[in-house]
């Protein structure tokens, strides 16, 4: 009796940890995936950029920007690209 009361405390703890654990996954999957988009946006911009001799430096914070913010995360960076 006491080995199935274990087995059932110890799969309601996995299912609680899964449930607690299941939305920053999530989170950190979505801007991973947005990051990436971020880094096919600014290479895509940086290529025709190259034809006016422009182009923005494609790091990982630039990427972000881009990824979360979209196209005004882009228009912030042309910005501060021509600013600085």
């Amino acid at each position: 009796m006491a080995v199935v009361f274990s087995v059932a405390v110890i799969i309601l703890l996995i299912v609680i940890l899964f449930k607690l654990i299941k939305k920053p996954i999530r989170l950190i999957f979505k801007l991973l995936l947005n990051t990436l988009i971020g880094f096919v946006v600014l290479f895509i911009f940086n290529l025709i950029g190259s034809l006016f001799d422009f182009a923005i430096p494609v790091t990982l914070i630039n990427a972000l920007v881009v990824g979360v913010l979209g196209m005004p995360g882009l228009i912030i960076l042309i910005m501060l690209n021509i600013l600085f």
